[in-house]
This record gives C-alpha cells, structure tokens and sequence, in this order.
C-alpha cells in the first residue's frame, strides 16, 4: 500500500485548496519539514516565513484572521502547542478566532530528534481550550480531509500532523466529519480506539488477536475535541472492554478523553496504550514504539488482559 507522512499531506492539500485567495499560510522557519513549502511554491504572496519566533506567529495570525481571512499557522507541534500555549489560548481560542494550528512532527515517531522534539503533551493542552476543535488524522487521506473541514469550519482548529511515513487506511470513498468517529472493522470481544498513526498498529493487533479467537472492533477517533461520544458508549455496551491507542501521554488525551465519556455515560473495562506518563528518548520510530509498548503487540497483550478480566 501507498505510504505517506501526514505532514506531507498537509502540505499537498494546502496547495490543493489553496485557491481560495481567503487562505494565508504563516510558518516558523521550518517550511520545508512542515510541507507548507507546497504552497509558497504555488502561491507566494499568501505565505509568510514568521521567523524563529512561535508566539509572534499566533499573535499575527489573530490579527489577520480578523480581517476575514483563514490563516493556517503551522511549526512543529512542541513549538505550536507548547512555546506558544498563552497565545493560543489568549489571542485565538479566548476571543474564537478562525486560526488553524497546524503542528508537524508530533508524538513519538519524531524519533531521533529525541524528547525535546517528540511533543507527547499536544492533544492534551489543546482539548483544555474551549472551544478548540483537536484534530489528529491517521493516514493521507484523511489528513487532506482534515485540512479541507478545517477551512470550512469558522473557529479555532488545532491539526496534528506526523513525520514518519504511514500506510494508507481510507481510500476516496472515506467522509470525515468533525466530531464523528468511524468504526473500520467490526467486532464483538473488545474495541481498540485509536487516532493518528496508531490506527495502522491497532489494525494489524486485530489481525494478531484472530490467532487466540478475539475479536476485535477498530475504530478510528480522528477528532479528539469534540469526541464522538456515541460511537465510544456503543462500543463500550456492545463489547464491554475498551483499549485506547494514541502517539500521546496516556493522559489528558485520546485515554484521558475516552475515560471521561465512559466513566459518565458506561463504564466498562479498559486499558490505556500510549507513553506512560515518561518523556521519549532518541531512537528509530519503530524501534521506540515497541520500547515504550505502543506497536501492535503491545496492543494485543492489552486487548488480552482486558478481555480476560471482563470474563473473570
């Protein structure tokens, strides 16, 4: 199958939509890792290089949103998110200004980069914000149609794009909607809820699990705020034990999210895969996913655990 780094999908379907002269793409210096050099190509008189100077970006970008315009202000997520959280939550998400924050290079598979750069805090910073939309698409196609409801959606976006190259998922048949989740394989014994790039590793743990006579439902949750809490207490009733699988501190993201919509809608069993509460370290991405017990065997011993507890 097809393999593409959601960033680059970021970049691409910039210049895809990029003819609604209402769009202006702001970047911190890192326009070639972020993809958004896709765009100054095409369309130069709307790109701005910000400079080394994060929280000067956002403000800008508050600015010119007020003047009618869909600004996308885009740099790695430990510097969007993180270095320049007062902005954000300031300038854009307290007066609900229509800014899209695009964040590349998020969670674990940064990889060599090391913990500096492997921001693993994002999701859970932004879902504080009030009306913040969190979006965290797992494949190519999604990602292009995160970007597209970005554009559309009048209000703060937060998208969460990955470095490492991923394994296409959805082909053009696939519909996003914000606030839905979609389940992509059914299954009656547990359900593995996974966003971004996790989604791969849970579908190929659903595989593994077949062997000892599981099975799994896969759903794909590419909005972290507003969740689909429906989709989450469906599964929840209908297969009685939940694991959840993100590139993200088990807390205060997709578990944090998925805990609080069950716990007062249907409590059931589950079990949280993600980095344990520890920061990352330098290493090769796949390497650093089964360290930290994140591939799909880490998922398989989880999904093992909690259906066995359930029929205890």
């Amino acid at each position: 199958m097809a393999k593409l780094a959601t960033r680059e999908s970021y970049g691409n379907a910039l210049a895809e939509f990029g003819s609604d002269e209402r769009i202006i793409v702001l970047d911190a210096d890192l326009s070639k890792s972020t993809k958004t050099a896709t765009f100054k190509k095409k369309y130069p008189e709307r790109f701005f290089n910000m400079g080394i100077a994060e929280a000067n970006m956002i403000s800008t970008a508050a600015g010119l949103s007020t003047c009618g315009k869909i600004v996308f202000a885009s740099s790695f997520a430990m510097f969007a998110a993180g270095r320049a959280f007062e902005q954000i939550r300031n300038s854009i998400a307290y007066p609900h200004l229509n800014v899209k924050i695009a964040a590349t290079h998020a969670g674990i598979t940064v990889g060599e980069d090391g913990a500096t750069h492997q921001c693993l805090e994002d999701l859970a910073l932004m879902r504080t914000l009030p009306g913040m939309v969190v979006l965290n698409p797992a494949d190519d196609t999604e990602a292009r149609l995160c970007v597209k409801a970005a554009i559309d959606y009048v209000g703060p976006v937060y998208l969460r794009f990955g470095r490492l190259a991923v394994e296409d998922v959805f082909d053009d048949s696939y519909k996003f909607e914000i606030g839905k989740g979609s389940v992509v394989s059914e299954g009656t014994d547990v359900s593995l809820i996974a966003t971004g790039m996790m989604l791969g590793e849970a579908l190929i743990a659903k595989e593994l699990l077949k062997a000892d006579g599981i099975n799994a439902r896969v759903i794909n949750i590419a909005t972290i705020k507003p969740i689909d809490k429906d989709i989450i207490v469906h599964a929840a009733r209908e297969t009685g034990a939940i694991v959840t699988c993100e590139e993200h501190n088990i807390i205060g993201g997709l578990g944090g999210a998925v805990s609080e919509v069950l716990c007062e809608n249907a409590p059931c069993l589950m079990r949280r895969i993600g980095t344990q509460d520890v920061f990352g370290r330098s290493g090769k991405p796949k390497e650093l996913l089964t360290y930290y017990k994140m591939d799909a065997q880490a998922i398989v011993a989880a999904a093992k655990d909690a259906v066995k507890a359930k029929n205890a």
